[in-house]
């Protein structure tokens, strides 16, 4: 594979007022920050300066971990007004939307598939902008940036002999972009929750569900209270180093309980607490004055992120008041409209998560495999928009109440 050089031009285009120089950059390092985080990223924090950083300086990616970075940056004179977060891949681990499948069909059909070019915030299924864009652009600067940066994209997968381009949980508004500029989009869901203006606190949350369904929630809660104190939130200053050693060892045992990958090194969570404290929030559970079990969430003002949890004891319902249940009682009692729990988890739904899309798109170097993709793509959108409907319709509330028909949350 060839390497990709620092600050080595890939393409020049023409913009309404002057001239956008796109180049890449291996290491977040020389990026300035301010400039980075100045950039519009929606809600999510996952590609924020110091979220790379930290993942950067743990080795979770580069090195041997599969996730070689590649920053791609577009600037006017000495001004960042774009950028995009991408990772050469030799492997589709940790990513979410998998392709496991188009892997090995293109392995049966003798067409290689590796090395991958990746768009995604790494090891983390959330909504994000992955164009990220200086949030003064009009409309027309906006599409030759995002044009100029997916052919610089295209020059560094030419560059690094990657054989695809993957643009991961992006926002909808970039899947449609992205589809005018070549690649295939493909529909996808999770289980989100969205806040109804209506749901002052937890009362009026599960009012809006079926009795069953509200009994067997406050059931749950009720059981748990009678066996530890109430879940405590604390920020990354509130955090000291045996509570991050906690989170480190429960997001391991976690993931081997799981027969998971730890993708995330040790130090992870450490450098984190450093490099981005902001959004960070842990909910901590006590029993007889024991810390037992926490989970990591980030928070902005839009959306509650839950990421990783642990426990040291088993206590029935644990996993939901830490990880759901008391997230749920938080984003009501800020008003947060959308909390994220992570992937997968069909029993969200009982818990008022409901389906909502999940974007992505594609580019595949091989005629053959692109065509392939692209009809299975289509395939795949129409059967699980039924899919999505049916399990709305089998969601906890009474008809007519909750965020229930499975649209799309804002992504900024």
């Amino acid at each position: 594979m060839a390497p990709v050089k620092d600050r080595n031009p890939l393409s020049t285009g023409p913009a309404p007022r002057e001239t956008i120089e796109v180049h890449a950059v291996t290491r977040l390092a020389g990026v300035d920050r301010a400039a980075w985080d100045g950039l519009d990223h929606g809600p999510s924090p996952f590609l924020r300066h110091g979220f790379l950083q930290a993942l950067e300086d743990s080795g979770s990616v580069g090195g041997r971990s599969g996730w070689n970075p590649v920053y791609i940056l577009a600037q006017r004179g000495a001004r960042l007004v774009g950028a995009a977060a991408g990772f050469i891949k030799t492997h589709s681990y940790g990513e979410y939307i998998f392709d496991f499948g188009w892997a090995q069909a293109a392995s049966r059909a003798r067409v290689p598939y590796y090395p991958k070019l990746v768009f995604a915030a790494p090891m983390t299924p959330a909504t994000g902008r992955r164009v990220l864009l200086a949030p003064d652009l009009d409309a027309d600067d906006r599409r030759a940036i995002t044009a100029a940066l997916v052919a610089g994209a295209r020059a560094v997968a030419d560059q690094a002999e990657c054989l695809s381009i993957h643009w991961l949980f992006c926002t909808a508004d970039e899947q449609d972009a992205l589809a005018h500029l070549g690649f295939t989009p493909r529909a996808s869901y999770q289980y989100h929750w969205r806040r109804d203006p209506a749901w002052q606190a937890w009362p009026d949350f599960v009012g809006a569900m079926t009795s069953r369904k509200r009994k067997q929630l406050n059931k749950e809660r009720t059981r748990v209270a009678a066996q530890i104190a109430p879940v405590e939130w604390r920020t990354a200053a509130e955090l000291d180093t045996a509570c991050l050693d906690d989170l480190d060892r429960w997001y391991r045992s976690t993931t081997e309980e799981h027969g998971g990958t730890d993708y995330l090194r040790p130090g992870f969570f450490h450098r984190l607490a450093e490099t981005m404290p902001e959004p960070i929030r842990v909910a901590v559970a006590h029993q007889e004055g024991k810390r037992i079990a926490g989970a990591l969430f980030f928070e902005t003002d839009a959306a509650l992120y839950g990421r990783y949890w642990g426990a040291d004891a088993r206590v029935e319902f644990l996993h939901f008041e830490v990880a759901y249940y008391a997230a749920i009682d938080r984003c009501l009692a800020r008003g947060t409209p959308l909390f994220e729990a992570g992937a997968q988890g069909e029993h969200k739904l009982l818990r008022g998560f409901l389906p909502c899309p999940t974007y992505s798109a594609h580019w595949l170097r091989h005629p053959g495999l692109s065509a392939a993709v692209a009809d299975h793509c289509a395939r795949e959108a129409t059967a699980l928009a039924h899919e999505m409907g049916e399990l709305a319709a089998a969601g906890p509330f009474r008809r007519g109440d909750g965020a229930s028909d499975g649209a799309p949350p804002d992504e900024g």
